[in-house]
């Protein structure tokens, strides 16, 4: 498979070692790319000072190409339909789209309902390993 985007609720089970973990490496070791916006770097890095595990949350980001948040990302953002979509979500998801229409990621992990609702809106297949 070519690509797949990554978001916060994935990367975060794996750093918090929660059940689906397992399920998520497996899922994402048969991507050749693995893809998120710099926004995750943010947010892994936020959730792993609070859980003091920072060098888990580095060597998990090492494997990730990290897409800079420009303006053309943040306009996008501030309109993309669905509407329902969370605000830091809406990045992610124009981040997802832009890489998707480039060819570069055939799908969005996630685990977030209103992320899944807005990658599927689009047309994106939509994965959530070990989901029930």
């Amino acid at each position: 498979m070519a690509g797949v985007y990554v978001d916060t609720s994935v990367v975060g089970r794996v750093l918090l070692g929660e059940p689906d973990s397992a399920a998520i490496l497996d899922a994402i070791g048969t991507y050749e790319t693995r893809a998120a916006s710099r926004l995750l770097r943010v947010e892994l890095l936020r959730l792993a000072l609070r859980h003091d595990v920072v060098a888990q949350a580095e060597q998990l980001l090492s494997g990730l190409a990290l897409l800079p948040v420009d303006q053309d990302t943040l306009t996008a953002a501030e309109t993309v339909d669905p509407h329902e979509v969370a605000t830091l979500d809406a990045i992610h998801l124009v981040t997802a789209l832009r890489l998707a229409h480039a060819g570069h990621v055939d799908a969005v992990m996630t685990y977030d309902k209103r992320l899944v609702a807005g990658a599927s809106h689009h047309g994106l297949a939509v994965t959530s390993p070990g989901a029930p």
